[in-house]
């Protein structure tokens, strides 16, 4: 499940284990150099590029999984 993947590299980067899936990036201490970091692991992690603008727009972890979702080419590696 994708939203299980995101959510793992977010508590992985922001050092959590408490994150849900309607908690806000931002409010939870997140940041553009933290943001880069789940860049490059969604590419490595789920091999698909999310461009910064979609992270921006998409804050939680149910918000951008369902757009990683919509790219239909997910391949969890």
């Amino acid at each position: 499940m994708i939203a299980e993947s995101v959510r793992a590299i977010w508590c992985r980067e922001l050092q959590r284990d408490d994150i849900s899936v309607d908690d806000n990036f931002f409010a939870l201490g997140g940041q553009s150099v933290i943001m880069a970091t789940i860049q490059r692991h969604f590419i490595e992690e789920l091999g698909v590029e999310v461009p910064m603008d979609q992270m921006f727009l998409n804050p939680t972890v149910a918000s951008i999984s369902a757009y990683i979702e919509s790219l239909g080419a997910v391949t969890q590696q």
